[in-house]
């Protein structure tokens, strides 16, 4: 997509989605921009998503050796929407949610005009003890029903035409709230636009145009793989086209872009790992880390003037102003006992007391040992439970109103010094562990001096004056991203398989051949991504000895350096449909076998006869003589290559022996397209059209007059 029109608005350049590359979960996205370089060298690219991963920004210049980009800034943007602004689907749905509660009220009108009408029944009026019996208007009573009876019809006539009109309106509204929930996530949701905007800052560009590459990473976009083969009987190869059903919701449709996939994980760390070297010496210290700086000396009385000059003052509404709690806290303690909630209030808000000058506060405790961005925060004493909640340290402006009312008085300033827990049972705490001798440990985000923000004033007394990385909290942000992945539990196709779990511990990369469309609507799209060269041939197999039925099989091999991931494939066999069969992951180089369902064109029949005897010079062997006669006959009007499998009993006992009689041979292992079974035979011949064949095959198991075979020695 491409952003509004800012080529007159100087340093905002648009920028259009170019390139995505969709992995296992997530896609990381590239867009370009072009423009003059402004003299202060700060350009705004505005459109970025709003699910937009944090922290994954990246601009480069193209083209251009002599010009770098210094910085590069996520900022969020808000703007008002015009009036031209396509909102038909939304407008839509509401009216027909209006319609639909309409249509509910009109149906339950009509039936509690019903029960009313229902309701009508002749009531006899009371008859006294002495009275004598009246004569029932009988008439009465039958035009009364009759009227009854009639109006009933005609409401109910009614109810059926109400009815049938809540039903329509409830079958379009549950269709137009299913368009919108599936509609492309693009297009904004409220009157107010919120995108994201890339600041940069570029230097040693000169007056002619220069082209940015902005790479960011989204959520909420998966793809599978799928296939369609097609194949000519006869021929020994075919054509596999490659294609990926992709579902994306991560905000931006993604128009007319190269699209790339991959099976990687684009959340796994790529960081090399730190491998530290074992010496064995005297020790030496571990050098401080790249970018660590010790606070500076004299932090702690930095802020003894914002400290001696007393308390907030409280707005003309009567709260203070934030971060002043503590101030209020300590100027109620100086108060005498007596004083109430309206005296504080006036004392405050001059800044003054009505009992004189305000003394000045307590000196500050000493400033705690410098430590780490990385190392753990002070320990500070926690209120008991019977505390008010103004007593607690670092409590504001309404914590402490409630307090002024009801609490004897606040906690003292030196409560707010770092203090180990108390022990249960009274026993003294017990002694905090010394620091770990070194050099501080801070993290990756502790370093980013671009994103520290410097603690205030107001701040506890550990981090007054330092540098702490911005926590903020953007829900927006976070609910574009929870609507994102969503995309990651939708149903699959049939017979698809995800990804990663087809890729095993290789990575591999697709590049589609032309430029595709995605909307971001959170269903699945067919991208059509390349053509594999791939062989192929057809072979007839079957097993007779548990169905006499032959099978056609499509033997494939990988002639190219990428795995086929594993995933439906769509055989097509002479211009004709065939069946959807799943594809198992092949790998480079390796082969394959696609099942096709059964042969009807080919027969086969197998008979078998066993005889027993018995052998030796004091026939004290017993002899199983077992023939297989197996008879095929091609009734297609083509040749074909049929593969006959048989199995011949294995033994590990020594005084057991198998001996073979039959043209028949072993399978070769990690040559074939499949494991074979120890103990496979297996016959292999080509049957001309309208030909039959007949196989003969058999072996003798000799075992000892005294044993037996489990279950007994006839068995086909």
């Amino acid at each position: 997509m491409e952003t509004a029109d800012t080529a007159g608005t100087a340093g905002i350049w648009g920028a259009t989605l170019d390139s995505v590359v969709v992995y296992a979960q997530g896609a990381l996205c590239r867009r370009l921009a072009r423009g003059s370089v402004p003299p202060d060298g700060r350009v705004r690219v505005p459109g970025l998503p709003r699910s937009l991963d944090p922290g994954s920004l990246r601009a480069r210049v193209l083209g251009a050796p002599g010009v770098r980009v210094t910085e590069a800034r996520v900022e969020v943007e808000a703007e008002p929407l015009g009036a031209g602004t396509p909102d038909a689907l939304r407008r839509e749905v509401e009216r027909l949610a209006d319609a639909h509660a309409a249509a509910q009220g009109r149906r339950n009108r009509q039936l509690s005009l019903i029960e009313e009408v229902r309701s009508l029944h002749p009531v006899p009026p009371p008859r006294k003890r002495d009275d004598p019996h009246r004569r029932t208007p009988v008439d009465a009573w039958l035009e009364l029903a009759d009227f009854v009876d009639e109006r009933l019809a005609g409401l109910h006539a009614r109810l059926a035409e109400l009815e049938e009109a809540l039903r329509t309106a409830e079958h379009e509204f549950s269709v137009a709230a299913d368009r919108l929930a599936r509609a492309s996530t693009d297009a904004p949701s409220s009157h107010v636009q919120t995108t994201l905007c890339a600041a940069l800052a570029l230097v040693g560009a000169g007056e002619d145009e220069v082209e940015l590459e902005l790479e960011y990473g989204v959520p909420g976009a998966v793809w599978v793989p799928a296939y369609r083969l097609t194949h000519r009987q006869g021929d020994d190869s075919g054509h596999l086209v490659l294609r990926a059903s992709v579902a994306q919701r991560t905000g931006e449709d993604w128009t007319g872009v190269r699209i790339a996939l991959a099976t990687a994980d684009l959340r796994r760390r790529t960081d090399l790992p730190k491998l530290r070297s074992v010496r064995i010496g005297r020790r030496q210290p571990a050098p401080a880390p790249s970018g660590w700086r010790e606070p500076p000396a004299g932090l702690a009385g930095l802020f003894a003037g914002y400290e001696a000059a007393g308390p907030r003052p409280v707005t003309a509404a009567g709260g203070a102003t934030a971060g002043a709690g503590s101030d209020l806290l300590a100027a109620a303690a100086r108060l005498p006992s007596g004083a109430s909630t309206t005296s504080v209030t006036s004392v405050t808000s001059v800044g003054g007391s009505a009992y004189g000058p305000v003394p000045p506060p307590p000196p500050p405790p000493p400033p705690p040992a410098p430590q780490g961005y990385g190392g753990a925060m002070p320990d500070f004493a926690l209120p008991a439970p019977s505390q008010p909640a103004a007593s607690r340290p670092g409590g504001r402006a309404r914590s402490a109103a409630r307090s002024f009312a009801g609490a004897p008085a606040a906690m003292p300033p030196a409560a707010m010094a770092p203090a180990a827990p108390a022990a249960p049972g009274g026993a003294p705490p017990p002694p905090r562990p010394e620091p770990v001798a070194g050099p501080p440990q801070p993290s990756g985000a502790e370093l980013d001096y671009a994103a520290l923000v410097l603690c205030g004033p107001d701040e506890p007394g550990g981090r007054r004056g330092r540098l702490f990385p911005a926590s903020p909290v953007d829900p927006v942000a976070a609910e574009c991203r929870r609507r994102a992945e969503t995309v990651a539990s939708l149903p699959l196709p049939g017979q698809s398989v995800r990804p990663r779990e087809s890729a095993g511990s290789f990575d591999h990369r697709f590049d589609a051949t032309a430029r595709a469309d995605v909307p971001s609507d959170g269903t699945w799209h067919t991208v059509t991504v390349a053509e594999v060269p791939v062989g192929l041939r057809t072979e007839y197999l079957c097993v007779p000895s548990v169905e006499q039925t032959v099978y056609a099989t499509l033997v494939l091999s990988n002639a190219t350096d990428q795995a086929l991931l594993a995933g439906p494939v769509e055989v097509v066999v002479d211009d004709a449909f065939l069946l959807t069969a799943a594809l198992p992951t092949l790998a480079p180089g390796g082969v394959r076998r696609v099942g096709l369902g059964a042969a009807e064109g080919i027969r086969v029949t197998r008979r078998t006869n066993l005889r027993e005897s018995t052998s030796g010079l004091r026939n004290n062997t017993t002899v199983l003589d077992h023939r297989v006669h197996v008879e095929l006959a091609n009734r297609l009007a083509r040749p074909v290559a049929v593969e006959v499998r048989e199995r011949v009993p294995v033994t590990s006992e020594p005084d057991v022996r198998i001996e073979e009689r039959a043209d028949w041979t072993a399978p070769e292992e990690g040559t074939g397209p499949e494991h074979h079974a120890p103990g496979t035979r297996v016959w292999r011949l080509d049957l001309p059209a309208g030909a039959t064949a007949a196989l003969d095959g058999g072996y003798e198991i000799r075992i000892p007059t005294g044993k037996a075979l489990a279950g007994g020695n006839r068995r086909s």
